[in-house]
């Protein structure tokens, strides 16, 4: 695999100039027009990796539907696709498989580390930890190298799920368990969990989830992953750092609070009262909305799906009736505004069912996610230059520095 040049050798003074020029113009503009909080609407990237039409609800990784990846790929096949670019063949995925196995095992030296950890820690905030762990172990650092580009893929790739499920037993007293190399991927992290082998229906809508989770354009944390990765810094450090951003409740930490939500109405005859209260109050609805989507999330359509079939499999869930009542309730009122489900509102209630514990949807987000990271990091090294966005300066001009004692006098300065 060819790796494109990691610095552009060939900004040349001319290249400073004009940029400078063209920040010159910029900063001419009225900062009512130049300013856009959260950058929303302005474009950060080039990339080939993931395209979302959030008027029709659509979402294409690579060219291919998330729904037609859902139902007839596999969450490794799904990360080649992201990472490498096209769909591997039978040889390739096979070769994939067999060293995203081989990369499994954590060092005793990590799982040491997060013996050190605090029961009652967060467990997005052991990985974030263990992530970053990773660049002591592997921490050569040679991104013009195609072979070093590989093995962080498959590390990184291999070793999430075994970190996220050894910190969950470590917590609860236990010794991690090691993985088993007879199980594939998803099917092998519900047993590191679980302490048992899943039925193969879980272990696939598992991996379904993970494949709808895998990738979704120029989000927070993969902006955040594309910003690190730009300081030419190694690729666990672009991990972690995108790891840190994933856990807020406003990114990744959504799904956790829409079973908390679900839980505060109670009862179905109380999804309407909290609807009113919630948008009388100005408060967000958990599971609601997205910066992209002015339709329903195409992958909260297939969540749902997923939920319905596992409800079919092993029985009803009583909070599902009350999210399907929230979510008609919702239509009427937030629908004219665009606001519909996104993908947080049923993947809880997947997990749940699975037998998941609810701290830790959110890494079970960054395992996901972490091939459409990688594949944002491969692609910022095909082109790179460092992220250095510019501001709009709102604060005070012209003070002078006054000694300690007169602001003491004066009360302040």
């Amino acid at each position: 695999m060819a790796l494109a040049m990691v610095v552009d050798a060939a900004q040349t003074a001319a290249d400073t100039s004009a940029a400078e020029k063209s920040a010159a113009e910029k900063s001419a503009a009225p900062a009512a027009q130049a300013f856009r909080p959260g950058l929303e609407g302005v474009p950060a990237t080039q990339s080939s990796i993931c395209d979302i039409d959030g008027q029709k609800g659509l979402l294409t990784y690579r060219g291919y539907g998330v729904d037609e990846l859902a139902a007839n790929s596999s969450f490794l096949e799904t990360a080649y696709l992201l990472i490498w670019g096209d769909l591997p063949s039978f040889d390739q995925l096979r070769a994939f498989e067999n060293d995203v196995q081989m990369h499994r095992r954590v060092s005793f030296r990590i799982r040491d580390m997060m013996k050190c950890f605090p029961a009652d820690g967060h467990p997005m905030d052991a990985l974030q930890s263990s992530a970053a762990s990773l660049g002591l172990f592997y921490s050569r650092r040679a991104l013009d190298d195609p072979d070093y580009i590989v093995d962080a893929v498959m590390r990184l790739i291999a070793k999430i799920p075994t970190m996220v499920a050894a910190y969950q037993l470590i917590r609860k007293g236990q010794d991690p368990i090691q993985p088993r190399d007879d199980l594939p991927y998803s099917a092998n992290f519900l047993y590191m969990i679980t302490e048992r082998e899943p039925d193969p229906l879980a272990a696939r809508i598992f991996d379904a989830c993970l494949i709808l989770h895998a990738e979704h354009s120029l989000n927070a944390s993969t902006f955040s992953a594309r910003v690190t990765a730009s300081t030419l810094t190694d690729p666990y450090a672009v991990v972690a750092s995108a790891v840190g951003t994933l856990a807020g409740p406003l990114h990744g930490g959504a799904n956790e609070d829409v079973l908390a939500m679900l839980e505060q109405i109670g009862t179905e005859d109380q999804v309407e009262p909290y609807l009113d209260r919630a948008i009388a109050e100005k408060q967000k609805i958990m599971g609601f909305g997205h910066r992209e989507y002015k339709v329903k999330d195409p992958r909260a359509v297939i969540l749902q799906d997923l939920a319905e079939q596992l409800f079919n499999r092993f029985g009803h869930d009583s909070m599902y009736d009350l999210a399907r009542r929230l979510e008609e309730a919702a239509a009427t009122r937030l629908g004219p505004k665009g606001i519909y489900p996104n993908v947080d509102f049923y993947s809880g209630l997947v997990y749940r069912k699975l037998g998941i514990p609810r701290d830790l949807f959110t890494p079970i987000f960054a395992i996901a996610r972490v091939a459409g990271w990688l594949a944002h990091w491969k692609e910022q090294l095909g082109a790179n230059r460092i992220y250095r966005p510019t501001q709009i300066y709102t604060g005070s001009s012209g003070r002078s520095w006054v000694p300690l004692d007169a602001r003491n006098a004066a009360g302040g300065g």
